[in-house]
């Protein structure tokens, strides 16, 4: 599941401005706009489980289209099968589906760990493969390497060709933390004041040799690499790489690509090597969870309005994410109407499970005051 929740869950803690859109269509490997009379798009993340009945899905995804919903994204663990068997099941009730996966973070990827030489490198030396950072589940592959990269593409191909799938969705496209969200520093009793080398990727050998061959200096040899802006820009453009080769083949078979993001991309680009403004998308989903940085509520409005200026002449629509729990109906209401006031296209919600009536009774109210 996503990011913040697993990091919550592993320590057992509890846990728009415009008032007309276009919607588009993908017309041989191009999108086309069309005339649309719909404002603002509300999604829910979801993870779909094998072991529930296809009617137990479908009263699921009823129940989100009679509050508001109007797409969801499902995480099938890039499992293509099980997406085609559950995607016509939510447009059967009028939902829009989006094909969620984790990408460059791949825990439980069985082809994966059969080769350990595709998992990302810490500064000091640890891999991922065997000694993940934070979490057991933080099992990242490097970027670089051409086998880890082809895999990865080869997921986002199979969910592309799945029928009634609207875009693929990726998650966890970035490199690890190199700082957490400053509420989660007391849960590991860390301070991250620096960028410390137990949290620093990727430093494996592919990585070093590709960089040095082109800039001529080595990065396990820097005293400061935080300093280095080569590096960091190396780092970036590779995460950058496998956005843009999957934009590609998202748009070949006649898919959107969308993706989960950091809250906006200079944060994104301190905090994960994250720069997500210079990405070839269809749309982003930053991640605005505002409790997560010990911010107030309006947070959500000042993080959505920079990330909109920051797309500012190009063609990807930013729809804000909200985080569910902990958060009442008043609160949900207010956060819906700081993104939609700051340029947002639509809400996300993370997410389904944690909608309570409360809930879906202010994503009504807010759908309702277009």
């Amino acid at each position: 599941m996503k990011y913040f929740y697993y990091l919550l869950v592993a320590f057992a803690i509890t846990a728009c401005g415009n008032s007309s859109s276009e919607k588009e269509r993908i017309v041989s490997g191009n999108l086309e706009k069309t005339s649309d009379s719909s404002d603002f798009k509300y999604w829910t993340w979801i993870t779909a489980n094998p072991e529930k009945s296809d009617s137990a899905y479908s009263e699921e995804f009823k129940k989100y289209k009679e509050n508001g919903i109007d797409a969801v994204l499902i995480n099938t663990e890039a499992n293509a099968e099980l997406l085609s068997e559950l995607a016509p099941l939510a447009v059967d009730e009028g939902l829009e589906v989006h094909a969620w996966m984790f990408t460059v973070n791949r825990p439980g990827d069985k082809e994966a760990e059969k080769h350990p030489d595709w998992y990302a490198v810490s500064r000091d030396g640890k891999s991922t493969y065997d000694e993940p950072p934070y979490v057991d589940y933080y099992k990242w592959l490097c970027p670089t390497r051409e086998g880890s990269r082809n895999h990865i593409l080869s997921l986002v191909e199979g969910l592309a060709k799945v029928e009634d799938v609207e875009s693929v969705h990726l998650d966890y496209i970035r490199y690890s933390d190199i700082f957490l969200p400053i509420s989660l520093l007391p849960k590991y009793d860390l301070e991250q004041n620096e960028e410390l080398p137990r949290f620093d990727f990727c430093y494996c050998d592919a990585c070093v040799a590709e960089f040095e061959k082109k800039h001529h200096k080595n990065p396990r040899d820097f005293d400061n690499p935080a300093i280095d802006m080569e590096w960091k820009q190396f780092r970036l453009n590779k995460v950058k790489a496998i956005v843009d080769d999957a934009y590609k083949i998202a748009h070949e078979n006649g898919k959107k690509l969308t993706a989960a993001v950091f809250p906006y991309p200079e944060m994104a680009d301190h905090m994960v090597r994250q720069r997500w403004d210079k990405w070839e998308i269809d749309m982003v989903l930053p991640m605005i969870y505002h409790n997560f940085y010990d911010e107030e509520i309006d947070w959500i409005g000042f993080a959505t309005g920079q990330g909109v200026r920051d797309l500012e002449g190009k063609n990807t629509e930013l729809h804000t994410g909200i985080y569910l729990p902990e958060m009442s109906g008043a609160e949900l209401e207010e956060a819906i109407n700081y993104a939609r006031e700051n340029g947002a296209k639509g809400a996300a919600f993370f997410d389904g499970g944690a909608f309570t009536d409360e809930h879906f009774k202010a994503l009504r109210n807010a759908k309702n005051q277009k």
